[in-house]
C-alpha cells in the first residue's frame, strides 16, 4: 500500500466548472468524510506494508512455450513458433518476441512450474488464489487494508481495462467469458466481504479525469451522502464568492484530496510526455485491423478486445500505485489460440501479442527502477491457464491446466531467477508444482506482515490464516 502523494500540494484558485467537476466526483464516487473519519479512528495499521501490487493478467491462457520456456529443441509442432531470444543468464531462452525482457532477467523471476489446475475458462481460481472467501485477491486486500487509502481516498482496488486509457474505444462483444459483463462480474468480485471491496472498474464515456461517475454498491459509501452535503454547502459558498477562501479547513481538504489523490491519478496528460512515450505500444501494431472490418479479422469475434494500449495501462496502473491504490489488475484480451472460428492462432497473434507484453512490461521494469519502487510494487503476470504443449493440424492448441505461465517481479522478493523444470515438451512440471493458492501466499505476504496481523482485532481470520500460515512460493520469499 503505497503512501506516494503531495500532501503539501499548493492550494489553487478554481474555476467554477472545475468546481462542479469535483462535486459531481464527489457525488458518484468517493466518500471523504467517512474515509477521513475512519483515518482518524484507525486501528492498529502496522501489519499493512508499504507496496502494491500490479497484477496484470492475460486472459485466454498464454501458450507457455511461446513465452518464457521455448522449447526449441522439441519437435516442429512443440517448439515456440516465433524462435527463441537468449537472455542474459547462461542457458536460458524466452520466446522469440522477448527481446527486451531478455536482457534484464535480474528484474523479475519466472516461475516454469505453475499451473491453474482449472482447464476451462474461469479467472477465478487465480485471481482469487483459491481462497475460500471466493474474493479476487483484490479484494481480499481491500478487506484487510480498507476499501480507500486513508490519506489520498484513492480506492485501494482497481480493474484498468483498455476502455479507461481510450473512453471512446468502441470494442466489439466477444464471447462467452470474454465478453464485458462477464469481466466486469468476476475481476471486481469480492465474494463473502461484500460490494464495499468490489474492484473499481471506471466506464468510459466522458474522460476519466472529468466523469469518475461508477455505478457502485451503496455499502461501499456508507456516508457518501455526508460528502455530497459538504460538497453542496461548498458550492453554494462558491457562488456567492469568487473563489475558495472562505472555504473551511475542511472542505479545502476534501477539495485537495479528491482533486490530487484521485483524479489526477486517472489523468495520463499530468504525466511527462517522455514516460509516456516509453511506454507507448500504439506503434507496433493497428488494433483496428484486428476488429470487424479489418483486415485480419476473419470474423474471428473473440479478437474484437485485441487494443495496442497494454504500455499505457500498465502506466496508469503504476500512477495508481503512487496515489495509494494497493492492488491493480491490468487486463489484456485474447491469448485464446485455437484458431477456430472464433479465435487466432499463435503464429498469427504471438508476434503481435508478445510484443506488446515485452515493450509494455520492459518500460514499466525501467520505470519503477527509476523511480526507486522496484520493492515497493509487485508486478505478476499471469493467466488462467496455459495450452497443450502440441499444435494441431490448424496451427491452434487446446486448454492446459498442468502449465500455466508466471512472471514475477520486484516486490522485495528474489529475482532473477527461473524457478521449476519442466519436461522436453513444456507439457508437465518436473520440479515442485506451485498453484494458485501458493500466488495467493506470495502476494498477501509480500503486502502484510503475518506475525502484526495475528495481533490485529476484527480481521477475517482466513485471511489472517493466509498471511500468517499459508505456503508462499519459497524460491521467491526465500
Amino acid at each position: 500500500m503505497l503512501t506516494i502523494y503531495d500532501s503539501n500540494r499548493p492550494r489553487k484558485q478554481m474555476s467554477r466548472r472545475r468546481l462542479l467537476q469535483v462535486g459531481a466526483l464527489g457525488a458518484s464516487s468517493f466518500t471523504l468524510p467517512g474515509l477521513l473519519a475512519r483515518q482518524a479512528a484507525a486501528t492498529d495499521r502496522s501489519f499493512i506494508r508499504n507496496k502494491s501490487v500490479v497484477f496484470l493478467f492475460l486472459q485466454g491462457g498464454p501458450p507457455q512455450n511461446e513465452m518464457w520456456d521455448p522449447k526449441m529443441n522439441a519437435p516442429d509442432n512443440v517448439r515456440c513458433c516465433t524462435g527463441a531470444v537468449q537472455t542474459n543468464i547462461p542457458g536460458i531462452q524466452f520466446g522469440g518476441t522477448f527481446g527486451q525482457l531478455g536482457r534484464m532477467t535480474e528484474r523479475f523471476s519466472v516461475v516454469r512450474s505453475f499451473h491453474s489446475a482449472d482447464g476451462g475458462h474461469n479467472q477465478l481460481p487465480v485471481l482469487t488464489g483459491r481462497h475460500k472467501s471466493e474474493a479476487v485477491m483484490g479484494a481480499q486486500y481491500a478487506r484487510l487494508a480498507g476499501a480507500n487509502h486513508p490519506k489520498t481516498a484513492m480506492p485501494t482496488h482497481t480493474i484498468l481495462l483498455p476502455e479507461q486509457i481510450q473512453p471512446d474505444l468502441k470494442l466489439g462483444t466477444p464471447t462467452g467469458p470474454f465478453r464485458y459483463d462477464y469481466i466486469r462480474e468476476n475481476y471486481t468480485k469480492s465474494g463473502e466481504y461484500g460490494g464495499a471491496y468490489k474492484g473499481l472498474l471506471l466506464d468510459g464515456g466522458k474522460g476519466l479525469a472529468e466523469s469518475l461517475s461508477l455505478a457502485l454498491p451503496k455499502e461501499r459509501f456508507d456516508d457518501r451522502r455526508s460528502l455530497l452535503a459538504q460538497l453542496d454547502f461548498l458550492k453554494r459558498r462558491y457562488d456567492k464568492t469568487t473563489d475558495l477562501a472562505a472555504a473551511t479547513a475542511s472542505e479545502q481538504q476534501a477539495v485537495d484530496v479528491l482533486l490530487g489523490g484521485i483524479a489526477d491519478a486517472f489523468d495520463l496528460s499530468n504525466e511527462d510526455p517522455k514516460t509516456v512515450a516509453k511506454y507507448d505500444t500504439s506503434h507496433l501494431f493497428d488494433m483496428h485491423d484486428w476488429h470487424k472490418g479489418g483486415r485480419l479479422y476473419e470474423n474471428k469475434v473473440n479478437q474484437s478486445r485485441i487494443t495496442n494500449l497494454l504500455g499505457k495501462q500498465l502506466l496508469l496502473a503504476r500512477r495508481l500505485c503512487e496515489a495509494g491504490c494497493g492492488f491493480v489488475t491490468v487486463h489484456d484480451a485474447c491469448w485464446d489460440f485455437h484458431n477456430d472460428g472464433n479465435n487466432p492462432s499463435h503464429a498469427k497473434a504471438m508476434p503481435v501479442l508478445g510484443a506488446q507484453v515485452d515493450h509494455a512490461v520492459a518500460a514499466f521494469l525501467e520505470d519503477v527502477h527509476q523511480r526507486g519502487l522496484a520493492d515497493d510494487i509487485l508486478l505478476v503476470i499471469s493467466s488462467e491457464m496455459g495450452r497443450s504443449p502440441g499444435k494441431q493440424s490448424n496451427g491452434g492448441t487446446g486448454h492446459w491446466a498442468r502449465l500455466t505461465p508466471l512472471l514475477v517481479a520486484g516486490g522485495g522478493l528474489n529475482m532473477g531467477q527461473i524457478i521449476g523444470k519442466t519436461d522436453a515438451n513444456g507439457g508437465e512440471a518436473t520440479t515442485k508444482l506451485y498453484g494458485p493458492e501458493h500466488l495467493n501466499a506470495t502476494i498477501m505476504q509480500t503486502l502484510f506482515d503475518g506475525p502484526e496481523a495475528r495481533l490485529v482485532s476484527g480481521l477475517p481470520a482466513e485471511l489472517v490464516e493466509t498471511i500468517a500460515d499459508g505456503e508462499p512460493i519459497s524460491e521467491l520469499h526465500g
